[in-house]
């Protein structure tokens, strides 16, 4: 008995010697903007002062396109994973992208408010600190659920509007990727507050590829780095706590030309929720990329950016 009672002791030791270990190796505190700008905010970002933060921005193209194209990214995101679709865009039209609260290096909302009224509140004043009355405005995932949440509180503003496998109906998601799950687990989330494993954010980011083997180590670096980013995990825990829909049934009151692009092989928002944009949105058009996930415009810019020009009647 007493030999078995020390085995069961020795082990006891061992499992926390390696836990304290295995948490020790994934170690991450978090990071200031200050030391991660000079990596991810160099020119042409700027730092706009909006409802109390500092947001990220990055304004380029020509200042005298007076109907910019604002981009909105999706959750645990930032504005650089539009970078494929300003190359293509900017030599022709004016563009607008920012980091949202609780992601990349604007950072948590003072508040804590990551409603989606919250967040079209925040871009309607970016919209209005920048001068700009109207817009074509494009959002990814929740990104997209913003836009169209915009479209809907301030028409006006909005004179087009483009869904990327966008959020807002209700999903039956066959595939969720970890660093969410996580998020909304009370326990593991606390922890992943001071901890990341790499491994974490690789399979994330390989969750939401059409092609997992497209993502680069560059790509995980840069999600990973900003998800350091002072606040960031914390924030993304109080998202995930907030992340209700918005009221899905105004979509149908939508009057203004929408394009809807979808991967085919998004795995967290199906495409029966495009098609169900397609029903609700009277005149808007769908275009799917077959072989391509959640964040088609990251993941193939060059194929992506083409239907949105034809959408824009650009060359």
């Amino acid at each position: 008995m007493k030999l078995i009672i020390r085995i069961a002791g020795v082990l006891l030791l061992a499992s926390a010697i390696f836990g304290v270990a295995g948490v020790m190796a994934t170690w991450a505190p978090d990071q200031s903007v200050q030391s991660l700008s000079a990596r991810w905010a160099m020119p042409p970002s700027q730092f706009m002062e909006v409802d109390g933060m500092q947001v990220h921005l990055r304004d380029e193209g020509p200042r005298e396109d007076s109907v910019p194209i604002v981009l909105l990214h999706g959750t645990s995101a930032s504005l650089h994973t539009w970078d494929g679709w300003v190359q293509s865009l900017t030599g022709q039209r004016r563009v607008i992208r920012f980091d949202l609260p609780a992601f990349g290096l604007t950072g948590p909302h003072p508040a804590n408010d990551y409603s989606i009224a919250a967040y079209v509140h925040l871009v309607n004043g970016v919209l209005d600190k920048m001068g700009i009355s109207s817009c074509v405005l494009a959002g990814n995932s929740l990104g997209g659920q913003i836009a169209w949440g915009m479209a809907l509180a301030h028409p006006q503003k909005v004179s087009r509007l483009v869904l990327v496998d966008a959020a807002g109906y209700p999903m039956q998601s066959s595939s969720v990727p970890i660093g969410f799950r996580i998020a909304r687990t009370p326990g593991l989330r606390v922890l992943m507050e001071h901890t990341l494993p790499r491994g974490v954010v690789d399979s994330s980011v390989r969750n939401v590829y059409g092609d997992p083997s497209k993502v680069t180590p560059e790509l995980v670096n840069r999600y990973y780095d900003l998800t350091l980013r002072a606040g960031n995990r914390q924030a993304l825990a109080y998202r995930m706590d907030q992340r209700a829909s918005g009221d899905e049934n105004n979509i149908k009151s939508l009057k203004l030309p929408t394009l809807i692009l979808w991967g085919a092989k998004d795995r967290l928002i199906p495409l029966e929720n495009a098609q169900r944009f397609a029903t609700d949105i009277q005149g808007s058009r769908l275009v799917v990329f077959e072989s391509l996930g959640h964040v088609p415009q990251e993941e193939d810019a060059q194929e992506t950016v083409k239907a949105l020009k034809v959408f824009l009647g650009l060359p």
